[in-house]
């Protein structure tokens, strides 16, 4: 059996799979510990106790109105959206064998940006759900825009070509968004603080609206660990174990869209988790996507909570 087969079929990651499912229980709990200090410290520091109150019976007061309108939806945004970067992430850098691919970089969260910007620039569009669904149009349109460019290049579509025509359309992106903003002091006005990147400042009825994009794309993602896996060997590995290698990758597309436009609707473009995240969990599990991916979910949270 080669290498390539036996990392595959599931049998040459580094660590054993009771390790592994310790280790990710262990993140579990660690994730836990800082969505409670999370909630509980701060200018003022609150009681687990009354946190409990405050979801349980919610009475209006101080304590309570902080717990329910501040800490809460800052810290399941948190958590949400990093788990969703480090898992775009990760399946960016699989499907694409580039281990430079993130959103930020292939300028998946620039055009999810840009759409929103657009959209209020020229219709006046303030309803975070229509964030939602134009980020999810400028995220996929860009995907494939980055794809077609990428495959353009000498070679076809190495991973070299893909981030270059990744940074190329970023910059261009980004030009794009200065632009109108420069020229219209009201888009800049009603978007600036979302387009710095916040967690700070969000209800917890919106988290709601886009808490189905968010749970589609993390299962859809999970779902695709084993074929993950197989892509990120080669396609020409894939295709000789039998793997439909265009299915994987659209669902992939698919998943990548609902989790960076998910994301930037909701906190603006956030930067380096879907980059750096992946590098330290293949570190810690190996090769294999199926632990992969619920790591970098983890960790990505982690991350994005204690900052």
């Amino acid at each position: 059996m080669t290498r390539q087969t036996a990392i595959a079929s599931g049998v040459g990651g580094r660590k054993s799979s009771p390790l592994l499912l310790t280790g990710l229980l262990v993140s579990l709990l660690i994730l836990w510990l800082c969505l409670m200090a999370s909630i509980t410290l701060g200018a003022a520091d609150i009681a687990l106790g009354e946190v409990y109150q405050a979801l349980r019976a919610f009475d209006g007061s101080t304590d309570h109105l902080i717990i329910r309108t501040v800490r809460l939806p800052r810290t399941i945004t948190a958590v949400l959206v990093g788990a969703a970067l480090a898992v775009a992430g990760a399946l960016m850098q699989g499907i694409t064998r580039n281990p430079l691919a993130d959103p930020g970089i292939l300028g998946i969260s620039s055009g999810a940006a840009l759409a929103v910007v657009v959209a209020t620039f020229v219709f006046g569009t303030n309803s975070l759900n229509i964030y939602a669904w134009l980020a999810f149009l400028g995220a996929g349109i860009t995907a494939i825009t980055v794809y077609f460019l990428g495959s353009l290049g000498r070679g076809g579509l190495t991973p070299l070509n893909l981030t270059i025509a990744g940074a190329a359309l970023t910059a261009f992106i980004s030009s794009v968004t200065s632009g109108i903003l420069i020229i219209s002091q009201r888009t800049l006005e009603e978007i600036r603080f979302w387009l710095a990147g916040s967690l700070a400042g969000r209800d917890i009825n919106l988290l709601l609206q886009v808490l189905p994009y968010f749970c589609i794309g993390l299962l859809l993602a999970f779902a695709l660990g084993k074929q993950i896996t197989t892509m990120s060997l080669g396609e020409d590995v894939a295709k000789g174990l039998g793997q439909e290698t265009v299915w994987v990758k659209v669902m992939a597309a698919l998943s990548i869209v609902l989790l960076a436009g998910a994301s930037v609707a909701i906190a603006g473009p956030i930067g380096f988790i879907g980059l750096v995240i992946p590098h330290i969990v293949r570190i810690l599990v190996g090769l294999d996507y199926r632990w992969i991916l619920p790591y970098s979910a983890i960790l990505g949270a982690v991350i994005l909570v204690v900052a």
